[in-house]
């Protein structure tokens, strides 16, 4: 039987300012081809088809639009997103959330997408997520009820990135001051925008856009294991 992994995208567009925003683009694409040799990938957003990409990202990361964008089979799988209160946890190995600012907006507060997580965390599936990513799981709990980060290592994207980028106003909380109200300890590379992965137990977080590869490689480790 072939692994599924399911790729969750926000459908969020625009930020608190009404800046345009979505999912990441590299934050999407490199981990999809570390993994999609070995398992079957589904995409899934709070709204179903389409989700929208990050302008942004499209312009700062040009090598990745033929590869991704381009890819009829990533074309299709996004054109035909599963709403997430259509997903079933059961058909899955592992839950994977794609970056962006979008998921801070949307995911985080999605009562769909906090018991789709927290059914993946409590069955000892495989849950990961990259830069803002992590914002999804914010309300995510173990089986006792408590945060998945309460005591736990995690990284995500830093509040130095975020001043540096000029994006504070236009999100309602920062993640690395968010997921560390909840208990969780934050780690991060030794400089802004370098590539840090944090894994704990079946918890897999990265912190940027450099962190996206090396979190794909994490997950194929865990999944074959």
């Amino acid at each position: 039987m072939t692994k599924r992994i399911l790729f969750v995208f926000t459908s969020a567009n625009r930020t608190l300012t009404g800046a345009s925003t979505g999912w990441y683009l590299p934050e999407a694409a490199h981990p999809y081809y570390v993994l999609v040799p070995h398992f079957a990938i589904d995409f899934a957003s709070p709204e179903g088809p389409n989700p929208p990409v990050d302008e942004y990202s499209v312009q700062t990361f040009p090598d990745d639009i033929p590869k991704f964008l381009e890819d009829p089979e990533v074309q299709k799988k996004l054109s035909t997103a599963k709403k997430l209160s259509e997903v079933k946890p059961d058909d899955y190995d592992a839950v994977f959330y794609v970056g962006g600012h979008g998921p801070v907006l949307d995911l985080a507060v999605d009562p769909t997408n906090i018991h789709l997580g927290s059914a993946f965390y409590r069955a000892g599936k495989v849950v990961a997520a990259v830069c803002h990513g992590p914002a999804a799981l914010v309300g995510v709990t173990d089986n006792s009820g408590k945060s998945i980060f309460a005591g736990k290592p995690f990284t995500g994207f830093s509040n130095d990135e975020e001043e540096q980028i000029g994006k504070v106003k236009d999100l309602p909380f920062l993640l690395e001051d968010k997921i560390s109200s909840l208990g969780g300890k934050y780690e991060k590379a030794a400089e802004p925008w370098g590539a840090k992965v944090v894994v704990t137990g079946n918890l897999i977080t990265g912190q940027n856009p450099a962190s996206a590869y090396p979190v794909g490689e994490a997950m194929l480790q865990a999944l074959q294991k």
